[in-house]
């Protein structure tokens, strides 16, 4: 077994035993205060634990943690992606403007009454495929890894979604417009165990693909031309890595909303103690993203005194800090 398939196993197995522990906390922890001791006893069912404990762990929190494991692995994973085509440490899909353009086409979806992920999810897609395209053609289309002009062009065009969104949300008397509001801010406790299993079916093949185009990735870091020259059909790569970076985006934003900065936090965390090959990155990311987003819902179920908060709101207070940071450091 050669060091680097090691190395790929350590780092996988550190990154899933991190995951398990976190989705065990976001299990055993809650506003209901359940007892371990009655979830250990419900796990090797011995005894007859308490119907209603049963109930929150299994029918409430069980689908929601693997919600928000699945959506932090994917946009940890997309955040990946798009800071290797771009070659920009500040590219995320929240930040460029895609999960954006995909609220946009998933409240479409749902104003025009749209079934929740064959209608809403085909909007959501195209939104955010449409605004990825326009930050790249405003962005100046072959200068496509030039950082300044496609992190300005992304925070120029995200702003312009959010405007979008608020202008669609005033147009409607909907009665589910305090729901969508909530929605656009990162909602994860409408999850169920539907959207868990269509989100997975969404998202673990992309999850794949990428990890499969992980060397090719590698060899982008080094330039255009020098990929080329080994052998990477540049163009094909970067159309396949961002229609796949978008879809799973979409398929996010369809199940949650806008939850930002997963896909900036995560990929520069492990890029900082990891190095920079995605061969390792990538599984690292995706198991390392789903436990930050499901202590990030942890810590929005718990910390309010009455009701919850968005996830989102949790990370945006820990990803803008760490924006600026960057920022700083890449404008030296």
């Amino acid at each position: 077994m050669s060091s680097l398939v090691k190395r790929i196993a350590r780092v996988s197995v550190l990154m899933m035993l991190l995951m398990a522990a976190a989705m065990i906390l976001g299990l055993f922890w809650g506003s209901s205060g359940s007892r371990i001791g009655s979830l250990a006893e419900m796990v090797s069912q011995i005894g007859n634990p308490d119907a209603l404990v049963y109930a929150i762990v299994w029918k409430i929190r069980f689908p929601r943690v693997l919600v928000a494991a699945l959506v932090g692995a994917a946009l940890s994973v997309a955040g990946l992606v798009f800071q290797a085509i771009l070659r920009n440490p500040l590219a995320e899909p929240y930040i460029l403007g895609i999960s954006g353009g995909a609220a946009i086409g998933a409240i479409t979806g749902i104003l025009l009454g749209l079934s929740r992920f064959s209608g809403v999810g085909g909007f959501a897609f195209l939104g955010g495929m449409a605004t990825l395209f326009l930050v790249l053609f405003i962005s100046g289309g072959r200068s496509i890894l030039r950082k300044e002009s496609i992190l300005l062009s992304g925070v120029m065009i995200n702003a312009f979604c959010a405007a979008v969104i608020m202008f669609l949300i005033s147009l409607t008397q909907d009665a589910r417009i305090h729901s969508i509001m909530f929605w656009l801010m990162g909602d994860l406790s409408s999850a169920g165990g539907r959207e868990a299993a269509l989100l997975a079916l969404a998202v673990l093949p992309c999850f794949v693909l990428i990890f499969w185009q992980s060397n090719p990735m590698n060899l982008l870091l080094m330039g255009k031309e020098m990929a080329q020259s080994l052998g990477v059909h540049v163009k094909a790569l970067i159309l396949i890595l961002l229609v796949v970076s978008s879809f799973m985006v979409s398929a996010t934003v369809c199940c949650c909303g806008l939850i930002g900065f997963v896909g900036l936090v995560i990929p520069h965390l492990f890029r900082l103690i990891l190095g920079s090959d995605h061969r390792v990155m990538v599984p690292a990311c995706i198991f390392g993203g789903a436990a930050f987003l499901v202590l990030c819902d942890l810590l929005a179920r718990t910390l309010p005194r009455q009701g919850e908060m968005p996830a989102g709101v949790i990370t945006a207070m820990i990803g803008a800090p760490v924006f600026i940071i960057l920022l700083k450091r890449t404008s030296r």
